[in-house]
């Protein structure tokens, strides 16, 4: 289940990204700065083609890619939906503990 989520407007697409509740309630544990950190590297996943470290996880069919922001990763895919299409941050978590 998919909550929270900005649309954004890249060119003459649009792009929502929302965010998992794992997501959600990994980001309230953090501090303001490590937040703003990931908030921008999601941010940047947005840009065609995205920017930074990304690597396309093994072993799921549905296309997960992982991020990776210091000691943090991201999981996400992306979701096209009619017109808009939609950046799903599935978890993020330390380093040592998403892949579990």
């Amino acid at each position: 289940m998919l909550c929270g989520g900005d649309v954004l407007k890249r060119g003459c697409e649009a792009l929502r990204i929302q965010y998992s509740r794992d997501a959600l309630r990994f980001l309230d544990r953090l501090t303001k700065k490590d937040v703003g950190r990931i908030r921008e590297a999601v941010l940047k996943l947005t840009e065609k083609p995205p920017v930074g470290d990304i690597v396309t996880l093994q072993g799921y069919s549905d296309g997960r890619k992982r991020l990776r922001v210091g000691g943090w990763r991201i999981i996400f895919k992306y979701i096209a939906e009619s017109e808009i299409e939609i950046l799903a941050v599935i978890d993020i978590g330390n380093r040592g503990d998403i892949y579990r």
